[in-house]
């Protein structure tokens, strides 16, 4: 940036400061811009004095300031620890920090002022008054804040409200959960509907955070009466869908389900598939075997919707392997999926400490942090 001494006739010279002479006439510079500008404008020299201060920084501090101490004006007694004015002229860079003056923050930017042959003689600094933005940051921290402390307790909430791992009747229940976010969209829940019947559920609502939190809450107490009143899986899932559409949402909210009900009695397992696609696995000792069923998601694009339901039988030592996409679409480093093949793998390898077993190849394969949330569920048959 240049000087004219052209303009240093529009620049007093209080205290025999003889601007003329501190001012070299090689460069050009409109001040009749820089007095149009709002954002303050001022020009100090090697000695730290104000040398040129543009209108709109006179009407607010003064129309004595050129020719001052550069930190008097802005109400300090002495020079600042961080001169940015002394850090501009002795490295040729352009330094900020921000000032509060009259409580009003100011973002300062300080840039070389240099003369025709390139020579650093002086500073201007330019300040503009951040106050709005910095006070509308602090509001947004804090109530950011209050939004980290709320999603925490829905959190802890939301964990609370899954069911206890260990043995309930004749069966034994163990599992996984990882939210990618704060809050899952991933729901289970094991709940015994009466001395016989135990009803089994995962569901996957799309997307994830709050939204497909607030979801599974509606899942989860709905199918907490639903049980009770349906004890056909076909039935409840039907009506499970007749809930949802009361809720009058958008074709883009949904989400799929897998529901089953074990009867001790025979130790049948009876079965639909509400659009999971993921689809469970019956391991047992001829091997695996997949728990397919035909089924729409829940979604309000469809009236009403019929499910298939099938049925298989357990045998002592039996289990059912339930889990959600985010297991089978975690990638590696070159961007493969994990996929359902290496799942099927593992399971094969490894029966008896099976969760174990896929958290630590699921570890071992993702190239970051999962973005899917993701759930694995079993049940085991050990009576």
């Amino acid at each position: 940036m240049y000087l004219q001494r052209g303009g240093a006739d529009l620049i007093q010279e209080p205290k025999n400061i003889v601007v003329s002479e501190k001012i070299k006439r090689d460069g050009i510079i409109s001040y009749e811009v820089l007095d149009g500008m709002v954002d303050w404008v001022r020009v100090i020299d090697e000695n730290g004095i104000i040398i040129y201060a543009n209108k709109s920084m006179r009407e607010a501090l003064g129309n004595d300031i050129v020719g001052e101490r550069c930190f008097s004006v802005i109400g300090k007694s002495c020079a600042c620890t961080r001169c940015i004015t002394n850090a501009t002229i002795n490295t040729g860079e352009i330094v900020e920090k921000e000032e509060v003056i009259k409580e009003r923050i100011f973002s300062v930017k300080s840039s070389p002022v240099k003369d025709i042959d390139g020579n650093i003689y002086a500073a201007v600094e330019v300040f503009r008054d951040v106050t709005n933005e910095r006070k509308l940051e602090r509001e947004i921290i804090k109530k950011n804040e209050k939004m980290s402390k709320d999603l925490n307790f829905a959190r802890t909430i939301q964990k609370k409200i899954l069911p206890k791992q260990g043995v309930l009747g004749l069966l034994k229940i163990d599992y996984l959960y990882f939210p990618s976010e704060m809050l899952s969209g991933d729901i289970f829940d094991v709940n015994r509907i009466d001395d016989n019947l135990t009803g089994i559920y995962i569901s996957d609502v799309v997307g994830h955070g709050i939204t497909a939190s607030i979801m599974t809450m509606f899942i989860r107490q709905a199918m907490k009466s639903i049980k009770y009143e349906y004890l056909d899986p076909s039935e409840a899932i039907s009506e499970l869908h007749q809930r949802f559409l009361d809720l009058n949402l958008d074709t883009d909210k949904y989400f799929t389900i897998f529901y089953g009900i074990f009867d001790k009695r025979d130790n049948t397992f009876e079965y639909v598939n509400g659009g999971h696609n993921c689809i469970p696995l019956h391991i047992n000792t001829k091997g695996i075997d997949f728990l397919e069923a035909k089924g729409y998601p829940i979604t309000c694009l469809f009236d009403s919707i019929k499910y298939e339901k099938k049925s298989i039988k357990l045998e002592k030592g039996d289990k059912i392997l339930f889990y959600t996409d985010g297991v089978i679409e975690t990638r590696n480093e070159k961007g493969e999926l994990f996929g359902f093949d290496r799942l099927i793998d593992i399971t094969n390898i490894n029966r008896e400490n099976l969760l174990n077993a896929i958290e630590k190849n699921l570890n071992e394969f993702k190239y970051k942090d999962i973005d899917d949330d993701f759930a694995l569920v079993t049940i085991e048959l050990i009576d």
